[in-house]
């Protein structure tokens, strides 16, 4: 099944769109993956020039990353990565832990036989990880496989409303986890939130959504502690 289209994507067209989607793109990006850390300045010059383009696009890729709440624009200052306490944090992930839990019950009562297997398939990837030598490919890896084996949930779901509400809560979750407190913190956390998802796999082959829907909210919730536990080891 092809990947499903991001908001950037789906709202441009013609050369314009296309070039202000990339730059988007490209930057969201470096964001989600804590290329630039919160509290630092992105500079319109260097992306400009990075890009070749004028300053405009640039402009306007940097205040759609703002309504994201990725990114701060501030009067002469210039944009700020967005930087989130540890309150904010968890207030996060516990509204996200909900609304995920929701779909994951969804997902138990409407799935199909071909969708548990293609999200027994994506575990099996997920798995292969354990053995990857290197911390921060591993986590990278890890992050883009993840976001794979959680957007199979959501098509059991079949709910186009939760899954375009979940995919913002997605870029935020990831974005979070690598600037909060040190950047891929799961690359030494894979086996125990891989062990998560053979439960919440559980769950949804015997059809149980009360069960998944635990497992799930555990499952999202843990993910705060674990950026508590990065940002301590990162002060320390």
């Amino acid at each position: 099944m092809a990947p499903e289209q991001s908001p950037m994507n789906q709202r441009s067209s013609g050369t314009g769109g296309r070039l202000l989607g990339r730059i988007y793109e490209a930057i969201q990006l470096r964001l989600l993956e804590g290329e630039y850390p919160a509290g630092s300045k992105l500079s319109v010059e260097t992306i400009r020039t990075e890009f070749g383009v004028s300053k405009q696009p640039v402009m306007e890729a940097l205040r759609l990353l703002s309504a994201d709440g990725l990114v701060e624009i501030f009067p002469q200052i210039g944009c700020i990565v967005t930087s989130y306490s540890l309150e904010e944090v968890e207030d996060f992930f516990r509204m996200f832990a909900g609304f995920e839990s929701v779909i994951a019950a969804a997902a138990a009562q409407r799935r199909t036989d071909e969708q548990l297997d293609e999200l027994y398939l994506a575990a099996r990837r997920m798995d292969r990880l354990n053995s990857e030598p290197d911390s921060d490919k591993r986590a990278r890896q890890y992050r883009i496989q993840n976001r794979n084996f959680h957007e199979i949930i959501h098509r059991m779901a079949s709910s186009r409303v939760m899954t375009n509400m979940s995919r913002r809560m997605w870029d935020l979750s990831d974005f979070l986890i690598n600037t909060t407190g040190a950047p891929q913190p799961f690359g030494t956390a894979i086996v125990e939130r891989n062990e998560d998802h053979g439960r919440i796999i559980s769950a949804l082959d015997a059809g149980d959504a009360e069960a998944a829907k635990n497992e799930m909210e555990k499952h999202i919730l843990s993910t705060a502690t674990i950026i508590q536990q990065a940002r301590t080891a990162s002060l320390s």
